[in-house]
């Protein structure tokens, strides 16, 4: 297609707002001429929705209600299939073509997530409401850069560079012609834009994950610096997070987090709420029919080996459950389906931690570093009933991480992206032909200004 004609799912051309009395309000895409553009963000009531609007979107089921999440594990080595959509073994088998329904879906709601944002940033700080305060202004406009900043990092980590667009779209062909970035300036659009929140969300004065907060920042950006190989500054922001002991702690044992019907608890940094009337997509994928689910997916027999051997697994055999159909996932269980999404968890951020500092110790040999990452990669098998690692060399300790980032985040959508970006997706999977290593753009998105990736 020529001349972006992938903006008609890049991005949605306005949004205007719909009130809702739940916390579930927000924004609904329409056509431009539903409503005047300058009445769409006017004031404090609207902002607000506004940016609850960027969370809905983030919320979808094609971004991290379900599919985009979807990618990362299915396309890793701890769940099978169990159905019959090629769609979706195309992941697993890792042969995934640019007519495949899933990656258009996630595409177009990332954009869709980016787009709102856009709208909130450049519509809220002209706002003139007398009861909305500076301060709110900014929380609301930060939320906005932070949110936009984890959708171009997911664009980045997926496809590579992409096409950066930070400006409200107002009509179907008014962003025609916008070139394709490369990875490093998609990445470096990721960066300012997490300055740009830095600056203008508060740290928390309460524990509440499902809204950005300074700290969430400082948790994106130690994942970001663990992508870029920055080891520094990803043990930097990862302290500054780990820190702040009134609000996240790891909860012991493993399925406290999200056991018992729990929300909102000290071991997330940053979640996504669902409600009987917005429920998550991902319960219904896990469960097995007995369950109300389709078991459409399930632990592999690999990985219910590991969550079950006392010695690996220990306290984390409560991410699988076994029926007559078969061993399944466990972690979203709620009915109606309102668990979480969760996007990042405290452990993460040790385990970010200490894969920094094993990092630097490789290279300096101080062994204060190799103590400081054994000492957090020991706290993740505490609190799951294990004995401390035995590892003691550098890259007995980088091993000893990735194995454990298998297990604890083995219904999570770290491990593709995990194995990709620490080089080991030949080792492991056996994937030596690194063009796979990023995903086809859509084949409806490919233009002059959007080559295919190779």
């Amino acid at each position: 297609m020529k001349n972006l004609n992938q903006l008609k799912y890049i991005i949605p051309v306005v949004i205007s707002l719909v009130a809702l009395p739940s916390c579930k309000q927000f924004l609904d895409v329409k056509p431009k001429d539903s409503v005047a553009d300058d009445l769409t963000i006017f004031d404090k009531a609207s902002s607000e929705t506004a940016v609850r609007g960027i969370y809905r979107g983030l919320a979808a089921d094609n971004y991290y209600g379900l599919n985009f999440t979807s990618i990362g594990y299915l396309s890793g080595d701890n769940v099978k299939w169990t159905g019959s959509q090629s769609i979706v073994q195309d992941f697993i088998n890792h042969n995934v073509k640019a007519d495949n329904a899933t990656i258009s879906g996630v595409w177009a709601a990332i954009y869709n997530v980016i787009n709102r944002a856009n709208n909130a940033i450049a519509k809220i700080p002209g706002v003139n409401d007398v009861n909305l305060l500076q301060s709110e202004k900014n929380q609301l406009i930060g939320e906005a850069y932070f949110i936009r900043a984890l959708a171009y990092f997911d664009l980045a980590r997926t496809w590579g560079g992409v096409q950066i667009v930070t400006t409200p779209t107002t009509s179907a062909t008014d962003k025609n012609g916008t070139p394709r970035s490369t990875l490093a300036q998609t990445y470096a659009q990721v960066l300012s834009d997490l300055n740009t929140a830095e600056s203008l969300l508060i740290t928390p004065t309460a524990q509440n994950p499902i809204r950005a907060n300074k700290e969430t920042v400082w948790a994106l950006k130690a994942r970001y610096y663990l992508y870029q190989g920055d080891w520094a500054n990803a043990e930097k922001y990862a302290s500054q997070v780990l820190g702040d002991t009134q609000y996240y702690s790891l909860l012991k044992p493993y399925s406290a987090w999200f056991a018992n019907n729990v929300v909102a608890s000290k071991e997330s940094v940053f979640e996504l709420a669902y409600s009987a009337t917005y429920t998550n997509g991902e319960r219904g994928q896990w469960q097995p029919p007995v369950n109300g689910g389709t078991r459409q997916w399930a632990p592999n027999d690999a990985f219910v080996a590991l969550v079950n051997n006392p010695l690996v697994g220990g306290t984390r055999s409560s991410l699988v459950a076994s029926a007559a159909i078969g061993w399944y996932g466990n972690l979203y269980y709620r009915s109606p389906a309102t668990d979480p999404a969760y996007i990042i968890r405290i452990a993460e951020i040790y385990l970010i931690r200490a894969e920094a500092r094993t990092q630097q110790y490789i290279v300096s040999g101080v062994t204060t570093q190799r103590d400081g990452a054994l000492a957090d990669l020991n706290l993740i098998r505490d609190r799951s009933g294990l004995v401390p690692t035995t590892a003691t060399t550098g890259a007995d300790i980088l091993l000893a991480i990735e194995n454990e980032n298998r297990v604890e985040f083995g219904l999570e959508g770290h491990r593709w992206f995990d194995l990709v970006r620490t080089g080991r997706a030949a080792a492991v999977l056996g994937i030596t032909d690194t063009r796979k290593y990023l995903l086809p753009i859509p084949v409806d998105q490919v233009s002059a200004d959007l080559p295919q990736n190779p």
